[in-house]
């Protein structure tokens, strides 16, 4: 009777267990010049953001498995309804790769996608959210194309026929790129990219002069023209490829002059996939927006790191068991003063000790029976 009752109790405590510790995520902050504001909670007038990455999602996909058609999916479910009651954030941004081989789907099989997606976001549903197109879902610069695209901006809100977005929430200002194209040479996408960033500079250069001075600009046109703002006084910026590294190219060199051992990687043309944008598309992104801080992903982990003119990048890591590690992601708080932000490195459970859950309590359920049926 004692061991019957014990064992009661333990799949009594593995089920609370389950139901509070495993699906929540566990929160550290990063450690910054702002941090410290941590502990005044969470003002009135301040933005919370989620932002995770690299979602690897299969569409349903019949070769995928019993295990990705439904325990991963019911898992990462769960997950996302208590980091919902857990953070209670205002917004949720996807920095890219909602698929995992999205650019080869048909629009079918890319809607069984979107419903997968749907299904994940529970309550998230009812908040503002923002999808960054990345590599998975575009494609590679051998199949982007506006179709690839357009089953995206088809799909989520706020972005154009390029895949890039802008938008303002409470005292924040985003604008997301479709960084994908800014890696392919001569295609057409990554024109339209570069387009966007004029737009953009433009409507900053035009909200700061009016607010200085009142003047307006003339004529719109896209020559490389000064940029009066100061570095960090424009807005978030939003990417799936992370910016140009110092650490992996010599300061200073432009893409068009690098080594043709470097350059040789990407023929065609093409810059094809590196880990971050060349250093000429990364300069011209600080000219043109000014960025008061930078999110991307693509890396599958996470790196906090603070770019020569003061601007700070943050890479959101893999919220996916499929990249072979925990998934985390990133949770945000824009300040209500406009320039202060806390940064928190979310974590949960691992593939490996999910299953080592459910392998633990069928084996306590096991016992239970067996136990019942001597008595």
């Amino acid at each position: 009777m004692f061991q019957k009752r014990l064992l009661l109790f333990i799949i009594v405590f593995l089920h609370i267990f389950y139901e509070n510790w495993v699906p929540t995520p566990s929160c550290d902050v990063v450690s910054g010049v702002n941090n410290q504001e941590i502990d005044h909670g969470k003002m009135e007038d301040d933005l919370k953001v989620m932002m995770v990455a690299d979602l690897l999602l299969s569409g349903h996909d019949s070769g995928s498995g019993y295990f990705d058609l439904h325990f991963k999916d019911f898992y990462f479910s769960r997950f996302f309804r208590k980091s919902f009651e857990f953070l209670k954030p205002d917004m949720l941004i996807v920095l890219g790769d909602v698929s995992a081989k999205g650019s080869e789907l048909s629009r079918s099989k890319w809607a069984s996608v979107v419903q997968e997606f749907h299904s994940l976001l529970g309550p998230f549903l009812d908040l503002p959210y923002h999808v960054v197109p990345g590599d998975r879902d575009v494609g590679e610069c051998g199949r982007l194309n506006e179709i690839s695209v357009n089953k995206i901006t088809r799909s989520f809100p706020g972005l154009d026929s390029g895949g890039c977005g802008a938008f303002g929430i409470g005292n924040v200002d985003f604008v997301s790129l479709n960084s994908v194209a800014l890696l392919c040479g001569d295609n057409g996408l990554r024109f339209s990219v570069e387009k966007a960033l004029e737009r953009e500079r433009i409507g900053l250069r035009t909200e700061s002069e009016r607010g200085s001075s009142g003047i307006k600009i003339p004529k719109y046109d896209f020559s490389w023209r000064e940029n009066a703002m100061s570095s960090g006084s424009g807005p978030v910026l939003l990417l799936h490829i992370p910016l140009h590294r110092d650490d992996d190219w010599e300061s200073g060199r432009l893409w068009d002059k690098a080594e043709p051992s470097k350059r040789s990687r990407f023929a065609n043309g093409s810059y094809g996939l590196s880990q971050t944008l060349p250093p000429n598309a990364t300069e011209y992104i600080f000219h043109a927006l000014r960025p008061r801080m930078v999110f991307s992903a693509h890396t599958q982990t996470f790196s906090d790191r603070m770019h020569p003119d003061g601007i700070r990048e943050i890479v959101v890591p893999a919220m996916s068991w499929d990249a072979g590690m925990k998934p985390a992601f990133v949770a945000v708080t824009f300040r209500r003063n406009g320039s202060s932000a806390i940064v928190s490195h979310c974590k949960l459970a691992g593939r490996t000790h999910v299953v080592f859950f459910y392998i633990s309590f069928l084996f306590v359920l096991i016992l239970t029976v067996q136990t019942t049926l001597r008595s």
